[in-house]
């Protein structure tokens, strides 16, 4: 269970990050009035040593084919995609962006433009 963060709280994280990217993603999240997008801004925020690393192989066992899944991460290449689902993340490895195959790479500002309301998984 996670601790309930505020927007204040993580605009005082968002002080020591020196990726300008990263802080405009977190201070447009933060923005949104669906809570949602208040989360991934949060883990966004988190330092350094408790972001947040994905490998492919646990996409694989947690989604199904056309799963829409935001990753406030890195992912990373280890294992296998054997469906194809939407993915929004920070950042990708190349070597997972060579095992992607068919599915589709978008980052999380563009996916915040659409306004998906299916949204399948977080991680």
């Amino acid at each position: 269970m996670t601790k309930k963060i505020t927007k204040r709280k993580i605009e005082k994280r968002i002080v020591y990050k020196t990726n300008e990217a990263k802080v405009e993603l977190i201070r447009e999240l933060k923005k949104q009035k669906a809570k949602i997008w208040t989360i991934i801004a949060k883990y966004l925020a988190n330092p350094k040593r408790k972001q947040i690393g994905v490998n492919l192989e646990k996409l694989n066992k947690l989604t199904k084919d056309k799963d829409i899944v935001i990753v406030p991460g890195k992912v990373l290449g280890k294992g296998n995609l054997e469906h194809e689902i939407t993915l929004a993340c920070f950042k990708l490895t190349d070597s997972a962006k060579e095992k992607m195959g068919k599915s589709k790479i978008v980052d999380i500002k563009s996916l915040l433009g659409e306004k998906p309301s299916n949204i399948k998984l977080i991680i």
